[in-house]
């Protein structure tokens, strides 16, 4: 069993989410408990997946692991590829999609109907992206988690979250409708979708054909950046998250990031060194990009005036941070910067999830999904729909749960911040030693990049200092209204920020070798073809006995 763990991630929140339709909506006990029995059992598994990929690296090997759907050899099979970074995604997801369930079990998963089964199939379609091998399955993953995430948006109903379903649907299918015509492009140039079959050919296209195949990818890239959340394609994104149950905003700060997971293996996959004449194409237009939503974001957070809009415009400074590496990655930045990036991607994912946790019970006046609606309905200039307020109903209360809730914000702000010692720091250190590398014309950009990594961080101390002040030192703590199961969730994360800076040393060297895997692009582009089906005999017989 233990080579079919990689289709698990797929597998069990497929069959979970299925099997709770089975159940009347009311049974929301056990819907939980089948919920939560799945997320765990895919952290374990990703966990053991993790360590299968950094073991594989360590003994010599590539640490690279494919299965081969159907037993069908590639590129004409369905091939799904573990390393080091789809492992290291997958933990990501499962960890926050466990707290995020925990978190929504204080009652925002009474606030409609099929909570638990939509929650597990955008579990199916975050894990697919992160291990599908080839661009046709990778548009139906994205599909999938784009389908669960229309109805987790509107999930609670009201006005406003109508509203900006509408917009975050209408954004999404134009990117759909951009990724298919990306797609056939770049079918009808190839022949092929397998993404190690396109690395093999990249170089060899015909020079006539060449710019009709930059043309598809960059179609597709638009598709990509679209979902990654970067300017000027982004205007949607801080009042869409800002809307959603806090629950599902912190998921939503982990969909952003399979935006940049596809923009950063596909390009050092195919534009990398190894692409020949294609070398380096969309650097520039990634790093343009990168900084451009790095400074939307940063002025985004100095203009809001609540931790939702500040938390959703955190979620642009680390897209654009990783834009900007994954730019210079293409023009033969070194690895550590890389390494860098890939280490703040996990902290930032984790912080920026806690906001989301923080925003009800930071906000909560008069109690629960009315205060939340009425916040962001005051944000877009309208009156909020009235909603049965049951958001806080369920589990033990905490009189002390302000102070506590008080320590994790601070632990989010000081990564956010960049501030010592957290990962937060780390990870902008390493990027910026990577930038001053750089030389030559891109030298002054470089400069300019570190400017914004440094201002980005002074935004977010400055926003979310204000807001803090204005919600724990102003206010008068109401014990009554805090519950452990909105206090847990956002410890843990606070928790596993300061675990990073333990493990820090551990934790780099992780990155680093992911960071050497992905320059290091022949083992994955070779290793598909390698990959031979499973052999079973079923009519084998020893000594004339069947």
């Amino acid at each position: 069993m233990n080579q079919h763990l990689i289709i698990a991630p797929i597998l069990i929140p497929f069959v979970a989410g299925a099997l709770m339709l089975l159940y009347d909506d009311r049974q929301r006990v056990v819907k939980f408990w089948i919920s939560l029995s799945s997320i765990l059992a895919q952290l374990l598994i990703a966990i053991q997946l993790v360590i299968r990929a950094k073991i594989g690296a360590e003994t010599g090997g590539e640490g690279i692991t494919f299965y081969l759907l159907g037993n069908w050899e590639a590129p004409m099979g369905i091939v799904l590829v573990l390393d080091r970074l789809s492992a290291m995604m997958l933990v990501l997801t499962a960890f926050l999609a466990t707290v995020s369930l925990i978190y929504a079990r204080a009652g925002w998963h009474r606030q409609g109907t099929y909570f638990y089964s939509l929650f597990q199939f955008l579990l199916v379609g975050l894990n697919g992206a992160f291990l599908t091998g080839d661009l046709f399955n990778l548009f139906v993953f994205f599909e999938v988690l784009l389908a669960a995430s229309y109805g987790l948006l509107l999930h609670g109903s009201g006005q406003v979250r109508v509203r900006a379903g509408f917009h975050y649907i209408a954004i999404n299918l134009t990117a759909s409708l951009l990724f298919l015509i990306g797609v056939s492009l770049i079918y009808g140039v190839t022949g092929t979708l397998n993404m190690a079959h396109l690395a093999n050919m990249i170089s060899q296209v015909a020079p006539a054909d060449r710019p009709l195949l930059h043309a598809a990818f960059a179609i597709l890239g638009v598709a990509f950046l679209v979902k990654a959340g970067s300017w000027p394609l982004s205007f949607w994104l801080p009042s869409t998250y800002m809307a959603a149950a806090a629950p599902i905003g912190a998921m939503f700060a982990i969909m952003t990031k399979v935006g940049i997971y596809a923009i950063l293996r596909l390009s050092l996959l195919m534009f990398g060194t190894t692409g020949g004449p294609s070398a380096g194409f969309g650097a520039s237009v990634l790093i343009a990009l990168g900084m451009a939503t790095m400074l939307f974001g940063l002025l985004g957070i100095l203009a809001a005036e609540n931790i939702g809009r500040i938390a959703a415009n955190t979620v642009l400074i680390s897209s654009g941070s990783l834009l900007i590496v994954i730019g210079f990655a293409l023009l033969g930045g070194g690895e550590a910067m890389l390494a860098g990036a890939l280490y703040y991607m996990i902290g930032s994912t984790l912080a920026t999830g806690a906001l989301f946790l923080l925003v009800e019970p930071m906000e909560r006046k008069d109690g629960g999904i009315a205060a939340l609606l009425a916040l962001t309905a005051d944000a877009y200039g309208m009156d909020a729909q009235p909603v049965e307020d049951d958001s806080v109903t369920e589990g033990p209360r905490i009189g002390y749960g302000l102070p506590l809730l008080a320590g994790g914000f601070i632990v989010a702000v000081l990564f956010l911040a960049g501030l010592p010692p957290l990962p937060g720091f780390i990870g902008k250190v390493a990027m910026i030693q990577g930038l001053i590398a750089v030389t030559g014309i891109w030298g002054a950009i470089a400069w300019g990049s570190i400017a914004l990594l440094l201002l980005s961080g002074l935004a977010a101390l400055i926003g979310l200092v204000r807001i803090g002040i204005q919600t724990f030192w102003t206010n008068e703590e109401n014990p009554s209204q805090l519950m452990a199961l909105e206090i847990a969730p956002v410890l843990a994360l606070a928790a596993a920020l300061c675990m990073m800076t333990v493990k820090a040393e551990a934790t780099l060297r992780y990155t680093t070798g992911t960071a050497v895997a992905l320059h290091e692009t022949s083992a994955y582009a070779y290793g598909v073809f390698a990959a031979r089906p499973a052999v079973t005999n079923t009519s084998a017989k020893t000594d004339g006995q069947p």
